[in-house]
């Protein structure tokens, strides 16, 4: 969305206090647009005593990212809705044995969904710190491109957004590499300017993942048995804590050992020993109901086709990081797609999304959940 455009357009800028979204605030400014500044307030259970969320601190910055360019910032408190919807679903696929993303549904569900439902509905353009770009295609639609940053690019956590969202939304350092930002941070000698980036779940506070999954779900026992001799080297306390890719944690003599799979009918824990077993790659797997950002790009011919027929080109992702790995995708009969891959991949998990590239890696189609094809092994 051009500079013009959002001149002429009623803006809502969700601030969350850090370096990105303080420095987006000031980009549009700069561009003579000024936005109303708001802060979506989640965190953990209220009566938790574990609140170490960054609450207060991020207000302050977000309080004096208002003050400096004189703008009004108001506090939108959607922790119901968070807990209702983004808990619950993460909480959900992993008492399935999946691997959830939580961010990626938070920017689906609150970030780009309650919070436009309570108030962005009045604006015409809501703004956030996300990297990542925008552009229109010559029918006018609205597509996620990447940003020129690999490591910080975060078209993988937009890549559920409904097309709707995106078309509302805009992302003022998109452009950017995050050494850039930083110092547009200082030149305006912003108060998050050398603030750490956040990590982790904020909701959880102070509490151990695993902890807090063992106060929803609990425990259940079984055994982990060594996928190559079939031997059995002790119990695991229940698969939802657990991962496929998994390596650190698992505490057993005579690795590493790396999960490779969960039987979540027979609470079996499947683990293969070495520093790099073939176990844990694969390179052919599914993308169940996959999301589609603008149009699907198969049905719209959008993407390069391959041999043999009825196969396409793309690049993915499994996982946030700045590598794309190229990919040729099967159209199944359900809907899903048949993902085979250029090289093997470490780690494919169950429930986290599988994020659909150009082959160039620039234009994002969407994504989909990760599933493995059937495996069953013997004990």
């Amino acid at each position: 969305m051009s500079t013009e455009e959002l001149q002429n357009k009623r803006v809502a800028m969700l601030l969350s206090g850090g370096v990105d979204s303080s420095v987006a605030v000031a980009l549009l400014v700069e561009a003579g647009v000024r936005p109303d500044l708001w802060y979506i307030q989640i965190g953990p259970e209220r009566d938790s005593t574990d609140y170490t969320c960054t609450i207060e601190e991020d207000l302050e910055m977000a309080r004096a990212v208002a003050y400096k360019y004189k703008l009004p910032l108001e506090v939108v408190d959607l922790h119901k809705d968070y807990w209702e919807r983004v808990v619950d679903y993460t909480m959900s696929r992993v008492r399935e044995g999946l691997t959830p993303n939580p961010d990626v549904m938070c920017n689906r569900l609150i970030k780009f969904g309650v919070f436009d439902e309570r108030v962005g509905k009045d604006y015409d353009v809501i703004a956030t710190g996300h990297y990542a770009t925008t552009e229109r295609d010559d029918e006018g639609r609205t597509w996620l491109c990447t940003s020129p940053d690999p490591v910080k690019d975060q078209t993988d956590f937009l890549a559920q957004l409904e097309p709707w969202q995106l078309s509302k939304a805009c992302f003022p350092i998109g452009h950017l590499p995050k050494a850039e930002v930083r110092v547009i941070a200082e030149r305006e000698h912003l108060l998050a300017a050398h603030r750490k980036d956040s990590q982790g779940i904020c909701f959880l506070g102070k509490i151990d993942y695993n902890e807090y999954v063992r106060r929803f779900l609990g425990e259940r026992p079984g055994q982990v048995i060594d996928r190559t001799t079939g031997r059995v080297l002790g119990m695991h306390r229940g698969l939802w804590f657990h991962t496929i890719g998994q390596r650190k944690g698992l505490g057993f003599s005579g690795g590493p050992w790396y999960v490779v799979e969960k039987d979540m009918k027979r609470n079996i824990l499947w683990v293969a020993g070495g520093y790099d077993p073939a176990e844990s790659y694969s390179d052919h797997f599914r993308i169940v109901a996959p999301h589609w950002l603008t149009v699907d790009p198969f049905a719209a011919g959008l993407t390069d086709a391959a041999t043999p027929e009825g196969t396409y080109n793309v690049s993915l992702k499994i996982r946030h990081t700045p590598e794309f790995t190229l990919a040729r995708v099967s159209l199944l009969p359900d809907g899903s797609l048949d993902v085979l891959t250029e090289r093997p991949l470490q780690g494919v998990a169950p429930g986290q999304f599988g994020v659909l590239y150009d082959v160039s890696h620039h234009r994002c189609y969407g994504s989909g959940e990760l599933r493995l094809l059937n495996t069953k092994y013997e004990i």
